[in-house]
């Protein structure tokens, strides 16, 4: 599993523009072959930050995520709005059982 984790500054007065273009491309997003979670939300701590959470398949189903005309757009939509450069971390992950569950 891929889990990816990125997030914007969004210059001051453009947050609900960058929620509205945020929440249109997790919608979007949600219907791609291989997405398991995609979410973004509000920095409890920064008011003007946006976080994303995504979990994928595999990385070849993230790559053609990022190809996807509409997610290209979304970063440069976001670029536009941010008040430093986006940032993004990807992470190939294996899930753990909880603690105190059997292993599945």
């Amino acid at each position: 599993m891929i889990i990816v984790l990125g997030s914007v500054q969004v210059q001051p007065n453009r947050l609900e523009q960058a929620l509205q273009i945020s929440q249109a491309h997790v919608a979007r997003s949600r219907l791609e072959a291989g997405c398991i979670e995609h979410g973004v939300h509000v920095d409890a701590d920064n008011p003007n930050r946006l976080v994303f959470v995504e979990r994928w398949a595999s990385l070849a189903a993230l790559q053609t995520h990022f190809a996807v005309p509409a997610s290209k757009h979304t970063v440069h939509a976001l670029a536009a709005l941010a008040a430093a450069p986006p940032s993004i971390s990807l992470f190939n992950a294996e899930q753990l059982p909880s603690p105190g569950q059997p292993a599945a």
